[in-house]
């Protein structure tokens, strides 16, 4: 210790706390692409997570196994709006999503699983895996429900772009923290020569001791003699510095959010363009998603001469009109003569009716048949 002895002997306090590990470690920023892609995959999966899956025959609801199993509990451990949040994060994160159907009639969406492709054979998936359960089992591609979600893995095609954004957050927190940093002056008592040895050996107390300082809110410092701290404040203001990292964290997710064909203003919550951002988002983002589940659903469920006889799987969710809103249009489309009451009702996502009247075609605002309408010289 030589160099120090001078300053410890008088102090036996400050002897222990050279000794004492003080050092911390500097958080990395994978947080920035975890909270990106948390953000807007979220997002899409609580919107697809409100879907009414509808199993149809000759335009009517049947409510069988199938229903139950996607509209209110496909296993023993999930809810439906669980099951299909967990389905859409696997199937953007991962690029693809598989669910099989065990013994027991329940769905399972799988950790982990092999796929053996084949040319002209339905593809084989082995090792599938739940939790920590595998199947000793294999299942063919007609026998489970498999999607993809792009032709490359979104976080590796992301990965080189979230590299750059922690580098330059990681810049632009340094230079922040600098800007309101503490800064002080260490006068040291000494007559003995002050050799490389000895500054590292003075400079390691220093770290020491103020990094102990910098990481807690309140800090009590000894005033020892021989040792002398003096405060010199920066001056600087942080506001511009945290306004830049707020906006660094904002074009991340807008960076995301666009791969996704999420509007900016809907994945911020502004209101402002509101409306024309949920039609952009239901036509380029949500309806993608629901063409490729409800095609899964009805290759996989429905057989080929069902599907001509006219049996279907539907799903009605965010892409569903709302009646109120659209009271004038419904109005005018039955009062035309272009639609029929019963054409209309499916276009805003409810059944047929029963009653053969809503068949037929209307015209003008007495809501009377086609074929009844009057006037001129007929009257």
């Amino acid at each position: 210790m030589g160099f120090l002895d001078t300053v410890l002997r008088r102090n036996n306090e400050l002897e222990w706390m050279f000794d004492l590990d003080l050092s911390y470690e500097t958080s990395h920023r994978a947080y920035l692409k975890k909270m990106a892609l948390e953000t807007c995959i979220n997002f899409i999966g609580r919107t697809i997570s409100q879907s009414d899956f509808r199993f149809m025959e000759n335009g009517k609801r049947q409510l069988n196994d199938w229903h139950y199993l996607f509209n209110v509990r496909p296993n023993t451990d999930q809810s439906a709006a669980d099951f299909w949040q967990n389905f859409i994060y696997k199937l953007i994160y991962e690029n693809e999503v598989l669910v099989i159907l065990t013994d027991s009639n329940d769905l399972l969406i799988a950790d982990d699983f092999t796929r053996e492709e084949y040319a002209v054979f339905p593809d084989i998936f082995s090792k599938v895996t739940v939790k920590d359960y595998t199947f000793q089992r294999t299942f063919k591609m007609d026998e489970v429900l498999y999607l993809t979600y792009n032709n490359e893995k979104l976080t590796k095609f992301m990965d080189g772009m979230f590299d750059d954004y922690a580098n330059l957050f990681s810049r632009m927190m340094e230079v922040s923290l600098r800007k309101n940093q503490i800064r002080g002056m260490v006068g040291l008592e000494s007559t003995q020569q002050l050799t490389e040895e000895n500054r590292n050996k003075l400079q390691k107390l220093i770290d020491k001791l103020f990094n102990s300082f910098r990481n807690n809110s309140i800090a009590l410092v000894p005033k020892l003699k021989g040792f002398e701290y003096d405060e010199v404040a920066s001056g600087e203001n942080t506001g511009d510095s945290i306004e830049e990292l707020t906006k660094l964290k904002r074009s991340l997710i807008n960076d995301v959010a666009n791969i996704l064909g999420i509007p900016n203003a809907l994945i911020h919550g502004e209101l402002a363009e509101y409306e024309t951002s949920i039609k952009a988002y239901v036509r380029f983002c949500n309806s993608p998603i629901v063409k490729k589940i409800k095609d899964e659903l009805n290759a996989k469920l429905i057989t080929k001469q069902a599907y001509f006889d006219g049996e279907r799987v539907e799903i009605f969710g965010l892409t569903e009109k709302d009646l109120i809103d659209n009271a004038e249009a419904v109005d005018k489309l039955v009062a035309s003569g272009a639609f029929t009451r019963n054409e209309v009702r499916e276009l805003f996502g409810k059944e047929r009716s029963e009653d053969p009247e809503l068949d037929k075609f209307v015209i003008t605002k007495n809501y009377q048949s086609a074929g009844a309408v009057e006037g001129g010289e007929n009257e």
